[in-house]
């Protein structure tokens, strides 16, 4: 392998670093990640109890991968945000409202696919 596919590379795969750093500073830093997180947790263990369809586990998968991206993309609006101006601005304050709205929407259609997946599991155990 010549240098410069070494170094083409070595930047693919710090791609991924700072990919995986971005994770870790909204899991540490935002409230709102921390209890996606959480609750993508217990999503994962009630899927794997009610033993769902790979049908349902590919909706699961999608309804939380989906949130965790949005979630970012709010996070990384709100931060440029923030960088650009200091003051009130109500530009500003549409961009944020506008990300949050985005990760609000997807939330209850994450809540709705929840709901048709689960509440047959449910209600079978009553």
């Amino acid at each position: 392998m010549d240098s410069n596919a070494k170094r083409s590379w070595l930047g693919f795969l710090r791609s991924f670093s700072y990919a995986f750093a971005g994770i870790a500073t909204a899991l540490r830093d935002e409230k709102n990640m921390r209890f996606h997180f959480y609750c993508s947790i217990v999503v994962l263990f009630i899927s794997y109890y009610f033993s769902i369809t790979k049908t349902e586990w590919l909706f699961i998968l999608f309804a939380i991968g989906g949130m965790f991206a949005l979630e970012l993309a709010n996070t990384a609006i709100e931060r440029v945000v923030d960088l650009v101006t200091v003051e009130y601005h109500p530009l500003a304050k549409q961009a944020k409202d506008l990300a949050a709205g985005a990760v609000f929407v997807y939330a209850i259609l994450s809540i709705a696919i929840g709901i048709v997946i689960f509440l047959p599991y449910v209600l079978a155990l009553l």
